[in-house]
């Protein structure tokens, strides 16, 4: 990896993420936007435990004295993915049923109560 490059990614999308929470007001693009956040922290989390030079943790036979990439954060980072793939799901669920009773996607008209 070259330096700061992953981190400066991770702010990037998270940073778009939220950009996207604040600023945009369709449904599904608020859904694409905690989808980035999601996948700027799973790029953090990988990012966090790579080590330079260092050899895969089920290597058995691996030198004395090489060190070993952290095998946690890439376990972390993959129960986030299948989280973050289910939630995300569930969250366009949402949507698809919220078009279909108001009509709309935009998040100030579906605020409003009827009746």
């Amino acid at each position: 990896m070259t330096g700061n490059l992953p981190f400066v990614v991770c702010m990037v999308f998270v940073a778009l993420g939220l950009w996207t929470l604040l600023a945009k007001r369709n449904l599904i693009k608020l859904v694409i936007g905690l989808t980035l956040i999601e996948n700027g922290v799973n790029l953090f989390l990988v990012a966090l435990g790579y080590v330079q030079g260092g050899a895969v943790p089920i290597y058995t036979y691996a030198p004395p004295g090489v060190r070993m990439v952290l095998p946690t954060p890439q376990a972390l980072t993959l129960t986030s993915i299948v989280i973050g793939l289910a939630t995300t799901a569930l969250a366009l669920a949402f949507v698809v049923v919220i078009w279909r009773h108001r009509g709309t996607l935009d998040a100030r008209k579906v605020r409003e109560l009827r009746g």
